[in-house]
C-alpha cells in the first residue's frame, strides 16, 4: 500500500510540474521544445538567422540639412533667388573671416588670451585677433566696464568697419557682475554699443568663449544684407 501511494504521488507531482510547464512556457519556441514533430510550430518559430538579418539592417540616411538659410525657390522670382546665393556668399565668407580686436578690460582678458592661444587653433575657424579697430570686425568685451571707459569704449565702436559684432564676455560685461552695485561700474556693456552674444561666466572658460564665437558665426549665416536692400 506504501509504494502504491508513493507512485501516486509521483504521478501526480510529474503531472502537475508538466502543467506549469506547459502554461508558463506557452510561446511558440517553447512548443517547438517539447514537440519537435510538429513541423508547421517549427516553421513559424523565429530562427537564430532572422534575428541577425534584422539586427544588422541599416537605417535609411537622414536628408542631408541645406547649407542656405534661404530657400528661395529657383522658378520663383529669379531676382530674389539671386540676392538670396549672393548673400550665402557673403556671410560665408564673413562668418569664416571674424576678426576681433584685442580689448582686454579686467580679469576675462586672460580668458581671451588662452582662447587665442594654440591649443583652440582659433586660427582655422579665421578668427585673427587685431590691434586696430580700422582692421576689426569684432570687439570681445572682456572685462569690467567702467564708466571712465565707457566713452572710449563707444569711439572705438564707431571707428570698426560695418558691420561690427560685439561679444560680451563675462558677467562684468554682461551686467556689471560683482560690481553691479559700485558707483564706477556700468552694469552691462549693452547700455554704450550694441551686443550680439553674451557668454556668461566669472571668468568663463575659454570653451564658453569659442562656444560664443560658434554663436556668432550662425548669426552671420543668417544675415540678409542684399534681401533686405532689394525689399526697400
Amino acid at each position: 500500500m506504501a509504494t502504491t501511494a508513493v507512485l501516486r504521488l509521483s504521478g501526480n507531482f510529474s503531472q502537475s510540474w508538466n502543467s506549469i510547464l506547459c502554461r508558463h512556457l506557452s510561446c511558440g519556441a517553447s512548443r517547438n521544445v517539447f514537440n519537435p514533430e510538429n513541423k508547421e510550430e517549427l516553421s513559424h518559430s523565429t530562427s537564430l538567422t532572422t534575428v541577425r538579418s534584422k539586427s544588422t539592417e541599416v537605417a535609411p540616411a537622414a536628408p542631408k540639412k541645406p547649407y542656405s538659410p534661404f530657400q528661395v525657390p529657383f522658378k520663383g522670382n529669379k531676382a530674389e533667388y539671386a540676392l538670396a546665393r549672393l548673400d550665402d556668399l557673403i556671410n560665408w565668407g564673413r562668418k569664416n573671416s571674424i576678426w576681433p580686436l584685442t580689448f582686454g578690460l579686467a580679469c576675462c582678458a586672460v580668458e581671451m588670451m588662452h582662447f587665442a592661444a594654440p591649443r583652440y587653433d582659433m586660427d582655422s575657424y579665421g578668427v585673427v585677433f587685431r590691434a586696430s579697430p580700422r582692421q576689426a570686425n569684432c570687439i570681445i568685451v572682456a572685462g569690467t566696464l567702467t564708466n571712465k571707459m565707457a566713452p572710449a569704449l563707444r569711439k572705438i565702436y564707431d571707428q570698426m568697419p560695418s558691420p561690427g559684432w560685439v561679444i560680451s564676455m563675462g558677467s562684468c560685461a554682461n551686467g556689471g557682475g560683482y560690481y553691479h552695485y559700485s558707483y564706477a561700474v556700468v552694469r552691462g556693456c549693452d547700455r554704450v554699443i550694441p551686443v550680439d552674444i553674451y557668454v556668461p561666466g566669472c571668468p568663463p572658460t575659454a570653451e564658453a568663449l569659442l562656444y560664443g564665437v560658434l554663436q556668432l558665426r550662425k548669426k552671420v549665416k543668417r544675415m540678409n544684407t542684399l534681401q533686405a536692400w532689394y525689399r526697400k
